[in-house]
């Protein structure tokens, strides 16, 4: 019996960590979604300028003159990126996701069957 209360623990502990790699994965993906949506702004800023217009790159205490052209680039690039990862975020989500349904099922399974061989819980046949 000490062997399954183990067992079960040890299920437990793994489903928990489970758990909290979701709340990491979900977490990072909403500052990727935030990010998105600075660089989404930006993009929209930068599309309603024309091609005369003056921009600053800001780069630690300094701001430099940028070319439209680069700054459009670089927040494409931004945007593929961050885009790119939110992908890779949501499939590692619904992985986690499926690992912990799996681990719930097995704890579920290790304990009917724990009680299923606990002395005294079952029926008893009719004399």
């Amino acid at each position: 019996m000490a062997d399954v209360q183990d067992h079960i623990q040890s299920l437990s502990e793994d489903y928990q960590k489970l758990q909290q790699d979701l709340q990491s994965i979900v977490e990072s993906r909403q500052k990727l979604e935030g990010q998105k949506q600075e660089n989404v702004g930006v993009q929209k800023e930068l599309d309603t300028l024309g091609d005369e217009e003056t921009i600053y790159k800001l780069v630690g205490p300094v701001l430099l003159k940028q070319d439209k052209v680069e700054a459009e680039s670089t927040v494409k690039g931004r945007l593929d990126f961050i885009t790119a990862e939110i992908s890779r975020q949501e499939n590692q989500i619904k992985e986690t996701q499926e690992k912990i349904e799996k681990k719930k099922t097995e704890i579920i399974q290790t304990q009917a069957a724990a009680q299923g061989e606990t002395p005294g819980q079952g029926t008893q046949p009719a004399q």
